[in-house]
């Protein structure tokens, strides 16, 4: 299994970046995927995911300004951020959902067995 962020980069308040994540080596359709972010000195949190079907589920705070899709043809999952803050500055790191199919604890890390390298994201004036 292999996950390659990319898309990371530096904007300024209020600009957007758009994330990307390419899979392989498993059967990409069949599971979950989902999205955290680590900001320094603090713990990796939850950011979005998705279900093996096409059910978003985003943290509370992030709603309405990050949006996460899939194209199950190119294996490969995005997250388009916009509005950003100077406080959506950390790496963001995708991951594989443990389960096949559906996951009701699509928030927790414990639940993904497989990590990207990660992608930083820098959001100052």
């Amino acid at each position: 299994v292999q996950l390659v962020e990319s898309g990371g980069g530096s904007v300024q308040p209020g600009g957007s970046l758009r994330l990307s994540c390419a899979a392989s080596g498993f059967t990409f359709a069949n599971y979950g995927m989902g999205w955290f972010r680590q900001a320094p000195g603090k713990e990796r949190e939850f950011v979005a995911a998705f279900t093996w079907t096409t059910n978003a589920y985003y943290a509370d705070s992030l709603k309405g300004r990050f949006t996460m899709s899939r194209d199950n043809a190119k294996n490969t999952v995005y997250l388009q951020m916009d509005s950003l803050r100077p406080e959506d500055t950390a790496i963001y790191y995708c991951a594989k959902n443990k389960k096949l199919y559906y996951n009701p604890r699509y928030d927790l890390t414990e639940e993904y067995d497989y990590w990207g390298q990660g992608t930083q994201v820098t959001v100052s004036s």
